[in-house]
């Protein structure tokens, strides 16, 4: 399978991988897939999380596998099927799944996340629910079923800690990020680097119309500073939002860092296209405050 998304920059589209585990629909954002390969044995690592399968090398590089079945608490997945081989946060992770179905191209805005009634914020590992002709396919938090596996892969906030004290400052900054975990531990990390003043949203359509009331009362330059923002987030894509800022003469100036697992050479070139000023993958919360650092205070 070819994983490049031929998709217009800033359209607020995204292609999903549709693919059956345990019987029910699931999918993955077609832009973290490097390929689709037939299932092959793998070598069991001692003392590995459970749902582990084990490690194997389909050419030159050491994958680890993932049992999908295990990880939706469907039980332990069968020999056979596929490996759906995915790269983000600069890890390589193949997922065991039974089948696949195909490709839809999704608008962003028809994404709806959980209801707080099916599962919390901070527990879920879906990112949002779409409506393909009647059938609801739930598009999985493929980085927080690996963060649960292994915390390492998550963000390090130690990296902050180890920055050491720092003077407090009222700078700005407007964040877009659907993760109700992951929005909270980058506040929490920019308020201990001295960032105090923060504005956190859900999604781009949050942070985009934040910005629009700030126009609207005159107090723009006040309140956005500095804008921080995931790719994938339901409603709007952290690549539209970007679009509509560039394309905003009271806005275009405004730095916009982008801060994701989605942060490969395909990705990058489309931030690049879109005007964004820095693109960090996920992890590096330590490297994300000195580049805001290079952005606002020299």
């Amino acid at each position: 399978m070819d994983s490049k998304i031929l998709l217009e920059n800033g359209t607020n589209e995204l292609e999903v991988l549709e693919f059956v585990v345990g019987g029910n629909s699931y999918g993955i954002n077609v832009a973290k897939i490097r390929e689709i390969i037939p299932y092959q044995p793998v070598t069991m690592v001692p003392n590995a999380h459970p749902s582990i399968e084990g490690i194997f090398m389909p050419r030159d590089f050491m994958i680890t596998a993932i049992d999908l079945s295990n990880c939706l608490q469907l039980g332990e997945g069968k020999p056979g099927g596929l490996f759906i081989v995915t790269n983000f946060n600069n890890l390589d992770i193949a997922f065991h799944v039974e089948s696949v179905v195909g490709i839809h191209r999704v608008s962003w805005a028809d994404i709806v996340k959980p209801s707080a009634t099916v599962v919390s914020a901070e527990d879920g590992i879906s990112t949002g629910i779409i409506n393909i002709n009647g059938k609801l396919i739930i598009i999985l938090d493929f980085e927080k079923i690996v963060a649960d596996i292994n915390p390492d892969t998550g963000l390090k906030v130690s990296e902050v800690e180890a920055l050491g004290v720092r003077e407090r400052n009222d700078i700005p900054i407007l964040i877009a990020e659907d993760s109700a975990l992951l929005n909270a531990l980058i506040c929490d990390s920019l308020k201990k680097a001295g960032y105090c003043n923060v504005i956190s949203c859900e999604n781009g359509k949050e942070a985009w119309n934040v910005i629009q009331d700030c126009k609207a009362r005159g107090v723009l330059e006040e309140h956005v500073k500095l804008v921080i923002t995931d790719i994938e987030m339901p409603q709007m894509d952290g690549h539209h939002l970007l679009k509509l800022i560039r394309e905003d003469s009271e806005t275009e100036d405004i730095p916009v860092m982008i801060f994701s697992s989605l942060i490969n050479d395909d990705m990058r070139r489309k931030g690049e296209a879109l005007g964004a000023n820095v693109q960090l993958t996920k992890p590096e919360i330590g490297n994300l405050v000195r580049e805001i650092d290079a952005l606002v205070l020299s």
